[in-house]
């Protein structure tokens, strides 16, 4: 999976926050978990040293007009 995600970030802009959608999540990794942490206000965590952040898809459309 993180694999897929490193590969689908180095094929956007660098100004583009990269949302993966995981089952019932969209999840951030790296700085797009910080960036997107600190625009959208959702807690930044981390696994295995990596950070990462997220929301749920159904609550997404209230996440949009932030980004």
């Amino acid at each position: 999976m993180m694999q897929q995600y490193q590969r689908l970030r180095k094929s956007i802009p660098a100004d583009t926050l990269l949302l993966f959608r995981l089952g019932d999540f969209y999840e951030m990794f790296f700085e797009d978990a910080k960036t997107g942490a600190q625009i959208l206000n959702l807690a930044l965590t981390a696994r295995n040293g990596v950070p990462m952040c997220g929301l749920p898809f159904h609550a997404a459309n209230g996440y949009i007009g932030k980004i």
